[in-house]
């Protein structure tokens, strides 16, 4: 009965009731966390481990929940996703994930008290799975939180040769810098790069004639002076509208030629943007 957990077997053995374990229930004392499973709370925690008190020995957290656990996934469902050996039976369970794999996982690590893929592992796995517009900004937000390094991310990606889309991740391996801050950032540095343009610096700082960090920019080509920004909702309040104005005013007398691009810019008008830049770099 560790972690304050219990099968419903376990209850009728201590000397409850069928009845007394439902007006326990219905009353709050004790919570239905998954079939069969009871604990105290109903955090998120006791659930995960609820359910892996169904599953048998050898699987593992990982994907969008490995990721989220080690600190760089995004919130995106409440599914729990697993890495199953290949062969392996498991129960189906609702809101569970399985993913069969061949690959097997190397020193998992115990979070929230179940055992989860190494940080490198969930990043490749998704890498090779996610769309790339997904997939890069989780492996920026990946090395940006220290969750694992870039020679990790390459050594695991080696052991995925001749699985599916692994070519993908190399790529996209190859591409991610801690250094962005956002997720449209690191999407608007992948459409650059796919339009067939170098990769610009993320966060590139613009100093002034004495050296001193001036202005940061979203996205940036030093040497031929090309600043890109991502427009979001914090570039609305008066007070950010004439800081913004003052910075423009001062980066174009200094040669810097900017672009700014929106939301609607970055899902509904990608040639839009790889042209724009392109004519910046042609004249």
């Amino acid at each position: 009965m560790a972690e304050g957990l219990y099968r419903y077997p376990e209850l009728i053995s201590v000397g409850l009731s069928r009845a007394q374990v439902r007006r326990s229930v219905d009353t709050g004392r004790i919570h239905r966390l998954s079939r069969g499973v009871y604990g105290p709370t109903v955090d998120r925690g006791q659930q995960l481990t609820a359910i892996f008190r169904r599953l048998p020995n050898g699987v593992v957290v990982g994907f969008q929940t490995g990721a989220r656990l080690h600190g760089f996934g995004a919130e995106t469902s409440d599914d729990v996703h697993v890495i199953v050996p290949a062969g392996l039976v498991v129960p189906r369970i609702r809101g569970v994930v399985t993913h069969e794999s061949v690959l097997p996982v190397q020193e998992p690590v115990l979070l929230e008290g179940v055992p989860c893929a190494p940080a490198a592992r969930c990043a490749v796995d998704l890498a090779r799975s996610l769309h790339r517009m997904n997939a890069l900004p989780l492996l920026d937000r990946c090395l940006r939180v220290g969750a694992c390094r870039p020679d990790q991310l390459r050594a695991e990606v080696t052991r995925h040769a001749r699985l599916r889309a692994v070519c993908q991740a190399r790529q996209l391996i190859d591409l991610a810098d801690p250094r962005a801050e956002c997720r449209q950032e690191s999407q608007l540095r992948l459409l650059l790069v796919d339009g067939g343009l170098p990769a610009p610096d993320p966060q590139l700082w613009v100093r002034d004639e004495d050296g001193i960090c001036l202005y940061r920019l979203d996205l940036g080509y030093r040497k031929r002076r090309i600043g890109i920004e991502y427009d979001g909702s914090s570039h609305l309040d008066r007070e950010r509208l004439r800081h913004d104005r003052s910075r423009m005013n001062w980066l174009a007398a200094h040669g810097w030629r900017m672009r700014y691009f929106t939301d609607l810019d970055l899902y509904r008008r990608p040639a839009y943007i790889i042209s724009t830049i392109a004519a910046l770099f042609a004249s």
